[in-house]
Order: structure tokens, then C-alpha cells, then sequence
């Protein structure tokens, strides 16, 4: 989806700077990229750690295609004096800016939020980190897998005879970038009235930790400590996976009232619903290991698609579980537009996730796929610093900053 000027975005007009690394810093931007904003990405002259990771294609890095999208990207060094000199420069000239380094490396650098701050008084500032910038844990190295360990949701992931699990994906880094986008666009609304800019100390535990929400009213008030409940839910059901004929699964969703009549009917037990250990949503949870090898042995009978068939007829919320190759091939993925195809230089064109939200009036678009490292450094120095040519010369050779060309 190429942007136009018709939808340029919610965010046009609004620029921010990007020391991010590896997934939080770089997600957070990349949201914020999507819809409009200039987010121009600093990154050292060796790459971001993000373009190490995933997998690669022609010497691309498929990750860093999507994570980077939409971003102007320079290279700077900013253990030299100079690359510091262009980052302040930089900042003057954002209105955001996003990292997520180790607490106190920014103030090692001279880049607290009190010097971006005197440097602009309107800039936000979206810090996160491991553990916050404050308390005991402060200083500990964060990742996300190990902060949700602390924040306790890592915990409930998982059948409960075995280890904790996790979720094959960097959960707890997007769910951080997320509330760091979520922060960035209150201080810019609390700025329009103040017309001063804030700090925003996000760390990737209390994020994990936010979904915990219903059970620390349960512990406090009945002392309950959840546990692993497998691919089900406390006191729901039926509400978990199921296996089809084929060795595949189902996830069915029935457990309220008027669709679990609907279910019980649609499966030819209508008797189920007038059972009086099924009849209500406490008798199911009740009896709930009964009732799903009742389910069970029903999917088990049918395949993946009979299933889906009869249960989506009925209007019971069921699915497969799918993979990315099923993803692919969903007609309503492509109706959604959430596999568009974006033109590379190398590739040819790639596929990315596609922009969400959808704005009806303002919408996002992937107005580029990630590109090489200092790709963009001369045209920001030049166009944005007006640096001529020499400088910029001069900064490359000097290595203070890494151009593409």
C-alpha cells in the first residue's frame, strides 16, 4: 500500500528520532512510522542487532525489511564527539525521540532527558527498558523473554505438567512498544496544552506484568495464584483445543449461555444443554474435563474444515489454529490487506505484515521497506542539518557517520 497525499497519515508533521535497538525502540518508531511520522532511525556504524536476527535472503535481512519500514535511516557513531554534535542536532529538531538502551547509558552520553530537554524544551522522550529506569532492578540487563518471567506472565503460558513455555515471538518487546506509542502520542496531546514535552519510563516487566490485571484483585482479596491452564481457561468451557480427524486442531469458544445451545444442537446433543452438569456456565467449568472429551470425541470424528463448517454455520466462534503458510493462503488476510506487497531494491518486492490499525480518513502505509545501513545519512544531514556536502564528507572519512553512498 503506497502512501499518497490524500492519506499521508495520521502523524504527518510529527518527527521522531530513533536510538532504539534491536526490537522494543525499533517497533515502538515503526508504529509510529506507518502513520506518517518521519521517524528517522540512528544506528551505529556496524547496524542495528536487528538486522543479526531472523533470516536473510541475497544478504537481506528479512526482519530488519519490516521493523525498519517507513524510517529514514543514518548511521552515526555516537562514541565520537562529532556523531554526538549531529545526534543533538537531530534532537532539536524532533519532537520525539525513542530508546531503549540500559538504564543510564543516555546520561553517559550526555543525552539525559534534562540535556534533550534544554536542547528542546517540547521533546518527549520514550525511555524503555528492562525494569525501569528506577528501583533495585534498575541496572539488571532486560530482555523481553526474562521480563515477563518477572512480571509473572510467563508463568501462565504453558500446560500445567510442564515447564513454563513461551511464545515464539518477542511478545513482551511489542507489547512495551505498543504502550511506548500509546505514551509518545499523550505527551504530544499533553504538550499541545502545556507546550512542554515529558519523559516516559516504560519498562518490558510492568508490560508483561499489565496482563496480569485480573488476577491481582484475586490473590489480594482469596489469595489465588493462577497456574497454567494448557490451551483452556479457568472456569470456561467449552473453551479450548480440540483434535480433528486428521491430526489437526480446533479452537472452540462456547462456553456462554445461548451459544453453548447453539453448539450442543450444531453437534447433535442437544441433550447437553438441558444436562444439569452442563446446563450452566459454572456447571460446565464444574465439570469441565467431562464435558471436553464430550468435544473431543466429536472433532475427533470430523475433520478440520467439517468442523469449522458445521460450528461457523451455527455461529459458534471456532477455528484451526493457523499457520503462517495458511495465513498466506486466507482470502480474508488478503481482503484485509495484512500481507501487502512492498517493492525492494533486492528482492524485488516482499511481503510484510500489513499497518494496524485501519483509519477510515487518516490511514497508515508501508511507504518503504527497510533499507541499508546509513542509507538515508546524507539526505537527512543535508536536508534537515543543512550540512553541505564537505561536512558530510568530512564526518564519513572521519567516522562519525556511515553513509550508503
Amino acid at each position: 500500500m503506497a502512501e499518497t497525499d490524500e492519506t499521508a497519515g495520521a502523524l504527518e508533521g510529527i518527527r521522531v528520532l530513533e536510538m532504539g535497538s534491536t526490537i522494543a525502540g525499533p517497533f515502538c518508531a515503526r508504529l509510529l512510522a506507518d502513520f506518517g511520522a518521519d521517524v528517522i532511525k540512528l544506528e551505529p556504524p556496524s547496524g542495528d542487532a536487528v538486522r543479526t536476527m531472523g533470516n536473510h535472503k541475497d544478504g537481506v535481512s528479512l526482519y530488519a525489511a519490516s521493523i525498519l519500514r517507513g524510517k529514514r535511516l543514518i548511521s552515526v557513531d555516537l562514541k565520537t564527539e562529532a556523531g554526538l554534535e549531529v545526534t543533538r542536532a537531530l534532537v532539536r529538531k524532533s519532537d520525539i525521540v525513542v530508546e531503549n538502551f540500559r538504564p543510564g547509558t543516555l546520561e553517559r552520553l550526555g543525552l539525559g532527558y534534562d540535556a534533550l530537554s534544554a536542547l528542546n524544551p517540547g521533546v518527549i522522550l520514550v525511555r524503555i527498558s528492562g525494569f525501569g529506569q528506577t528501583g533495585p532492578y534498575a541496572e539488571r540487563a532486560g530482555y523481553g523473554v526474562v521480563a515477563e518471567a518477572v512480571g509473572g506472565i510467563r508463568h501462565l503460558i504453558g500446560d500445567p505438567d510442564r515447564p513454563p513455555a513461551r511464545v515464539a515471538a518477542a511478545l513482551t518487546d511489542m507489547i512495551a512498544a505498543l504502550y511506548g506509542a500509546y505514551g509518545a502520542m499523550m505527551a504530544v496531546y499533553a504538550r499541545g496544552r502545556t507546550g512542554r514535552g515529558q519523559c516516559i519510563d516504560l519498562s518490558l516487566f510492568e508490560s508483561a506484568f499489565s496482563f496480569m490485571e485480573p488476577h491481582v484483585p484475586a490473590y489480594d482479596q482469596l489469595g489465588l495464584v493462577p497456574e497454567r491452564m494448557g490451551s483452556g481457561l479457568p472456569n470456561s468451557a467449552p473453551n479450548d483445543l480440540y483434535p480433528t480427524r486428521e491430526g489437526g486442531y480446533v479452537h472452540i469458544a462456547a462456553f456462554g449461555e445461548a451459544v453453548f445451545r447453539r453448539f450442543a444442537e450444531a453437534i447433535g446433543r442437544p441433550d447437553l444443554a438441558e444436562n444439569e452438569k452442563f446446563a450452566k456456565l459454572v456447571d460446565r467449568a464444574h465439570n469441565k474435563e467431562e464435558l471436553n472429551e464430550i468435544v473431543g470425541e466429536w472433532t475427533a470424528r470430523h475433520t478440520t474444515e467439517e468442523v469449522e463448517s458445521v460450528l461457523l454455520a451455527a455461529g459458534v466462534p471456532a477455528s484451526r489454529v493457523y499457520t503462517i503458510a495458511d495465513i498466506f493462503a486466507n482470502a480474508h488476510y488478503a481482503v484485509r490487506e495484512m500481507l501487502p506487497a512492498v517493492p525492494h531494491p533486492t528482492l524485488g518486492e516482499v511481503r510484510l505484515a500489513g499497518v494496524v490499525p485501519k483509519l477510515s480518513e487518516t490511514p497508515g502505509a508501508i511507504r518503504w521497506p527497510g533499507a541499508a545501513i546509513g542509507a538515508h545519512t546524507r539526505d537527512v544531514l543535508s536536508e534537515l542539518l543543512g550540512y553541505p556536502p564537505a561536512r558530510i564528507d568530512a564526518l564519513a572519512r572521519d567516522g562519525a557517520i556511515r553513509c550508503e553512498s
